[in-house]
């Protein structure tokens, strides 16, 4: 079966073939990231507009380097949220009209559940149920995964998300946008335990708050001039905290649901440092840790296929409303 994903719930535009929810057969993405980084963040009606322009070609191409022509669809699946509402819109029309043009099924996917989905792209599939962590720029969310039909959200950020905070802690530093990567590259020649910073407690167990270690790290800098090593220190020394806090919830959820598995996506998730960490604890922890190869952490549309399919097998189905 042969499902058409399309993903543009925020700066990026994406289409995807996948066969039977687990052979990618393309997975092409468009970034307008180049576009933002001057005003320090995603500006929606940039991204809406030139997702409007590249829609069809992205589609295009993934469609040819699939080898399949459009009418050898059995499905077509589209991000139809969280996300920018202008952005959602354009994959969305675009998802309906091909829809309806070629007769067949259309399904609306959430976009969190399908970066969890993005770990059974990899290879051996994750055993059910299972714990997830979706950690990106927009989200930070704990669930327990029953089946693909059956997502339990147990816990999420109150504020800013984990990718947010470094977004803005990069900007503190004076480092450029997107943030994670650099706070990563700056953070890898730094001395983690040079600056004791903690996120704020949570009136909910499972749930985070970022923006109080963002303050923290504002207070600690202003009004000081710093060298290249105090700026490293500072970046490890956030970094190490934020990724204690995702290891500490994230095995809690494991151990109040009695879960030995636990999944792991979104764009943070390619981080190689918090990679490293959930990996060690995870040993220590007698827990299995499962991530997706980097490229399917950050938003794609073969995720977006992928649990399409999982769903349609399942009798799901969206409405052209």
């Amino acid at each position: 079966m042969y499902v058409l994903g399309i993903e543009t719930s925020c700066d990026e535009t994406a289409a995807a073939v996948v066969k039977d929810g687990r052979n990618i057969l393309s997975n092409k993405v468009s970034s307008s990231l180049k576009e933002h980084k001057k005003y320090g963040g995603v500006v929606p009606e940039i991204a809406s507009r030139m997702q409007l322009e590249i829609i069809t070609e992205v589609a295009d191409r993934a469609l040819k380097e699939a080898g399949i022509n459009l009418k050898d669809i059995d499905l077509v699946s589209v991000t139809s949220g969280p996300g920018l509402l202008g952005s959602l819109l354009t994959g969305i029309s675009f998802a309906k009209a091909a829809s309806f043009a070629l007769g067949v099924p259309l399904l609306g996917i959430n976009h969190i559940y399908s970066h969890i989905y993005a770990n059974f792209l990899n290879g051996e599939p994750v055993m059910l149920p299972f714990a997830a962590l979706v950690v990106s720029g927009g989200h930070t969310s704990l669930f327990y995964v029953r089946d693909f039909d059956e997502i339990e959200p147990l816990g999420e950020t109150q504020d800013d998300a984990c990718g947010e905070a470094f977004d803005k802690v990069a900007k503190i530093l004076g480092l450029g946008y997107p943030g994670g990567p650099l706070i990563e590259r700056l953070a890898k020649d730094g001395n983690s335990k040079k600056i004791k910073f903690s996120c704020s407690g949570t009136k909910g167990q499972l749930d985070f708050s970022f923006s109080g270690i963002k303050t923290a790290v504002l207070y600690a800098v202003r009004n000081r001039r710093l060298s290249l090593a105090e700026k490293r220190d500072v970046a490890a020394s956030f970094q190490e905290t934020v990724i204690e806090t995702l290891i500490k919830k994230s095995f809690l959820a494991c151990k109040l649901k009695k879960l030995n598995r636990l999944v792991v996506g979104g764009g943070v998730a390619a981080n190689n440092r918090l990679r490293e960490r959930f990996y060690a604890a995870a040993r220590e922890e007698g827990l299995d840790c499962y991530f997706p190869s980097k490229e399917l952490c950050m938003d794609n549309a073969a995720m977006v296929a992928g649990l399409g399919y999982r769903l349609f097998k399942k009798g799901v189905r969206s409405g052209l409303d």
